[in-house]
């Protein structure tokens, strides 16, 4: 049932999302809009590119949290008594999951700084840390797996996202639908996303990561 408190708790979702990080850190101590280089993205992966590992750490951090607290909001509201949605059912569930795609939103266009933001990988991760944290952190091993073996990041975040509904269905055995339909639409979503990575990749491209200080090749 939609109400005023769900309403508002889908926009706040939104407008936390929408904190721009990578901008103003950039802005504020570098005096760098990491959207003018690298990948033009106002992403971590970004943020490392450019303005180096302390604040591509920040970045991470800060833009997972905003992710996971995103969809902990049912979870607060639900302690202040204001909804009656009941943790580990259907209902909570499925708008613990609307809140976890207004901030994905928020992210990928945020209204504090033109709708120009990142892909959202960082947000995705605090949101299903919170939605699934099984699945997440198998997710996150395929991530580092395949970072070391390829040190390509965007290929980890599509193998990764790849993997995270593989886990929710047939290692955790998800029955509800609502996190099956999510989990899929995030691998998709991740491919779209990353469209330009693929054809970079596809052309030997892409830049790879800086690994404990191994050089580009």
């Amino acid at each position: 049932m939609i109400s005023l408190i769900n309403i508002l708790a889908l926009v706040l979702a939104y407008l936390l999302g929408s904190i721009a990080s990578a901008v103003w850190i950039g802005q504020i101590f570098y005096g760098t809009d990491v959207r003018e280089y690298g990948s033009g993205n106002s992403g971590s992966t970004n943020a490392f590119r450019v303005l180096g590992k302390k604040a591509g750490i920040a970045v991470l951090l800060i833009d997972s949290a905003k992710g996971w607290l995103s969809v902990n909001l049912v979870t607060l509201l639900h302690t202040l008594e204001i909804t009656h949605l009941l943790p580990g059912t259907g209902p909570f569930i499925d708008f613990q999951l609307a809140l976890g795609i207004a901030a994905l939103l928020g992210h990928i266009f945020p209204v504090y700084v033109g709708f120009r933001g990142g892909k959202g990988i960082a947000t995705l991760l605090g949101i299903i840390l919170a939605v699934h944290t099984g699945a997440a952190l198998a997710s996150m091993g395929v991530f580092i797996v395949v970072l070391l073996i390829t040190r390509y990041v965007s290929l980890s975040s599509m193998v990764a996202a790849t993997a995270f509904p593989v886990v929710v269905i047939l290692v955790f055995e998800t029955t509800i639908s609502s996190l099956v339909i999510f989990s899929l639409v995030i691998a998709i979503l991740v491919l779209i996303t990353h469209q330009k990575n693929i054809e970079r990749l596809l052309r030997k491209e892409e830049s790879k990561a800086n690994l404990f200080g191994k050089s580009e090749p």
